[in-house]
């Protein structure tokens, strides 16, 4: 009895405050809330701190689990007492594992079966030579380990454990680093996509077995009677899950909200499924995964799954198991020579069975070695997956401490080289050479009658009508149908755990319509721009691309370079409100487009879509649009028009070209002189003359289009004016016009990076409800004032100033 009286007394769940003499501390919610919060703090530290070498968040997460144990802070015994007390443990841990039971649900939702089952040989051999030679090392160092400082422990699932731990790559990390590295769109990345697929479904199945053989029953034939009814328990569910998840699937149409019903009945099966396995004695997370796994991919229903668990997941309960994690792990218990020499020889196994394996299956495949290395590498990513398989080993008492720490060690330091290692190996964006891509431009000899290819940007779904009416107006008609389009799908990467799902969407980047399954184009955007294809002779071919806002403009500039594009064209930052007036979407994206313009292999153009054609696709039988270039002078007014010569050959399409020219006598006569920054003016206006008469030459033989001359005296007729001729379907204008009649109208503006007209143009109180279409030519050289306006607010203002001055 007095050994009884001896155990603590269970934590009750809330406190009633420090006013009453109780430390919150002493409770579990309150105490769980101090955790949670303790390891966000320090994981978004950490993250920060190793953002510049470009290491994904689990990084921070398993270094920040670990620095909150017994390995760093919790040598301070008040510290561990105090925020991590044994009696709050039992709760720490079952909110961290029904954490991870929702999050490898919706690992299991996020991998396709019809894509691992169309997986091709090449990926396939990698990833089974991925998971054979590491198995086999890890056999033989458990031999070695289980000499040493694993004596005692079980030899089976011991072995199994360390040839799993050895063999795995995590699918989710290697997604993040991929897409961080700008690999995912190219044929490293997706084969390492396919063949840590595969590499990630034969892990777990190995796991699977391991648990089972680690059970403590006393008979053999236990661990026999969970591998059957584990067994059972998946072809059931294989049978059940899908039909049911499939109707449900029906009654939740794309673009509307999903019941709330069927998002809490599939919870409700998740954990149920979590039970069944545990009963069964494999582990409740296997549960969970299976359920994932099976739930059909197509439709709306399982993003919106994947969009309502997963903040929730990653954000609150995921950090726990790092914590809980982190208190099993201690670095303290590797003492010794001996130790530190294991630690070594573990590291070395892991890495050179991943490495060799799968270098050498490249090369058999006929992989360069530059990539087959850096296929290696990046499969040698460990992770959370691996933290799972550890946790499970030593709650199963078949991982002791020290070889716990030393295998949580191993996962740290292999995933920490994946990325500086494979930047040093592998370098796979290649500069054309010049004369490979010669058309960088719209405006060139025979301008109007070449083939062009022009590159659209896109963030979502909300600009794909005017998109689709542009390409309608910009692709000519009989002969002169010489358009090409690469329509690129512009998604953030964030810390979301879905950068998984995102990678899917890059597994057929470009491949044309034909070439995918029946049910592939479940996607909006796809069925939108298949459609127009099939209406259209446009050959069009979609990619997406997933970084940071913060790289974002080198995926387009890669991506139009890669496709030899003779314009890029962006999506303004701000949008059309429902009272006409633009507002911003997201002020990042102007950033983005900053960047294009200053970094861009063509030239760019950025559109303010004011509903150009309407909200849906008009047929080219009923395109009726009045298209207006506004021309002051130089190189982007003449891509603009050029631009507009290519539009005019589509018959629906009206075109008007309104020349800006100063009244000379006004000029002479006034008493302010006017400071030209270009030092050959008089060369640029011959420039603009020979242009004006190859577009009248060329254009103005069709009655549709007309070309007229303004003579203006200052900025407020030119105001005046644009206002007038404003009143069309679009408007097309140089992003920086050359002269002295634009240089008198530089001054403060909103958004410099669109240029003196086209910051009129979306200015409220010039009250233009047309769309607007910026060009800038490409030049190897931007001029100074152009590079000016790309720059900050305040610079780009006092450089204004100044030139007007």
């Amino acid at each position: 009895m007095a050994s009884k009286s001896t155990c603590p007394a269970p934590m009750k769940a809330t406190s009633e405050g420090v006013f009453q003499g109780n430390n919150p501390l002493d409770y579990a919610l309150p105490l769980v809330i101090v955790q949670i919060c303790l390891v966000l703090v320090l994981t978004c530290v950490l993250a920060y701190l190793l953002k510049p070498l470009r290491q994904p968040r689990v990084i921070a997460e398993i270094i920040g689990g670990i620095l909150l144990g017994p390995s760093a802070l919790g040598r301070n015994t008040n510290y561990l007492h105090a925020v991590f007390p044994k009696s709050s443990l039992p709760v720490l841990d079952t909110l961290a594992n029904l954490g991870l039971l929702f999050f490898l649900f919706l690992v299991g939702l996020e991998l396709d079966l019809k894509s691992l089952r169309r997986t091709g040989k090449k990926a396939l051999c990698v990833a089974m030579a991925g998971i054979s030679l590491p198995f086999i090392l890890g056999i033989g160092v458990s031999f070695v380990l289980r000499g040493t400082v694993s004596k005692g422990v079980n030899q089976g699932p011991f072995i199994v454990f360390m040839g799993v731990a050895m063999s795995i790559t995590a699918f989710p990390v290697l997604a993040r680093i991929l897409a961080e590295l700008k690999l995912l769109t190219t044929d490293v990345g997706k084969l390492a996509m396919s063949a840590a697929a595969v590499n990630d479904m034969a892990a777990w199945i190995l796991l699977a077995l391991a648990v089972a053989l680690s059970g403590t029953g006393r008979s053999p034939f236990v661990a026999l009677w969970v591998f059957l009814c584990g067994s059972a328990f998946i072809v059931l569910c294989s049978f059940v899950i899908p039909p049911v998840f499939k109707w449900m699937a029906r009654r939740c149409p794309e673009g509307e909200p999903v019941d709330e019903v069927y998002v809490c009945g599939t919870l409700g099966v998740v954990l149920a499924a979590g039970f069944v396995t545990d009963a069964i004695g494999i582990h409740a997370l296997f549960g969970a995964f299976v359920v994932g796994v099976l739930i059909p991919k197509e439709g709306a229903f399982a993003g919106a799954l994947v969009e309502k668990v997963e903040d929730l997941v990653s954000g609150l309960f995921l950090p726990l198991y790092f914590v809980s994690s982190g208190l099993k792990t201690n670095v303290a218990s590797i003492k010794g020579a001996e130790s530190w020499g294991l630690l070594v020889l573990v590291i070395c196994a892991a890495c050179f069975g991943k490495i060799a394996g799968t270098v050498g299956v490249s090369l058999l495949c006929k992989i360069p070695f530059t990539e087959a290395l850096a296929l290696g590498l990046l499969m040698n990513t460990k992770g959370l997956v691996e933290l799972i398989v550890l946790n499970i080993g030593k709650d199963r008492g078949v991982l002791n401490d020290q070889t716990f720490a030393i295998l949580v060690l191993m996962a740290l330091v292999t995933t920490f080289i994946t990325t500086p290692s494979v930047i040093a190996v592998y370098k796979p964006a290649k500069k054309l050479a010049k004369s490979e891509y010669k058309h960088r431009t719209i405006y060139r000899k025979d301008f109007s009658t070449s083939p062009f290819r022009m590159f659209f940007t896109f963030h979502g779904i909300r600009n794909l009508p005017t998109i689709i009416n542009l390409i309608e107006a910009s692709r000519g008609t009989g002969k002169n149908e010489t358009l090409t389009v690469h329509a690129m799908h512009l998604m953030e990467l964030t810390e979301r755990s879905s950068a998984i799902l995102m990678a899917h969407k890059t597994r057929k980047n470009g491949s044309p319509f034909w070439k995918k399954g029946p049910k592939a184009n479940s996607d909006q955007i796809l069925v939108a721009f298949e459609t127009f294809q099939q209406l259209s002779k446009v050959s069009i071919r979609p990619t997406t691309a997933i970084s940071a806002v913060s790289s974002m403009h080198e995926d387009i500039c890669n991506g139009a370079e890669s496709k030899k594009a003779a314009m890029i064209v962006l999506p303004f930052h701000k949008h059309l409100r429902l009272d006409g007036h633009l507002e911003v979407a997201r002020a990042e994206y102007r950033h983005v487009n900053r960047k294009v313009l200053e970094h861009a292999p063509c030239s760019v153009s950025i559109l303010v879509d004011r509903g150009f054609g309407g909200s849906s696709h008009v047929s080219a039988s009923n395109v009726d649009s009045l298209v207006t270039v506004l021309f002051f002078g130089g190189h982007d007014d003449h891509e603009a028009l050029a631009y507009g010569a290519r539009m005019a050959e589509h018959p629906g399409i009206n075109l008007v070209v309104v020349r800006f020219l100063l009244d000379r006598d006004v000029a002479s006569s006034s008493s302010v002189s006017v400071e030209i920054e270009e030092p050959d003016s008089v060369k640029t206006m011959s420039m603009d003359d020979e242009v004006i008469a190859e577009f009248k030459e060329k254009i103005l033989k069709d009655s549709r289009n007309k070309y007229m001359e303004r003579m203006v005296k200052n900025g407020d007729e030119v105001m005046e004016a644009v206002r007038e001729h404003g009143r069309c379907n679009l408007v097309l204008v140089g992003r920086m016009p050359e002269g002295e009649l634009v240089a008198s109208m530089r001054k403060r503006s909103e958004c410099p990076e669109m240029g003196p007209v086209g910051n009129l143009l979306i200015a409220p109180e010039v009250d233009i409800r047309s769309s607007v279409f910026v060009v800038q030519q490409y030049r190897t050289n931007l001029s100074m004032y152009s590079l000016a306006s790309l720059k900050e607010d305040e610079v780009t203002t006092d450089v204004g100033e100044s030139d007007s001055s």
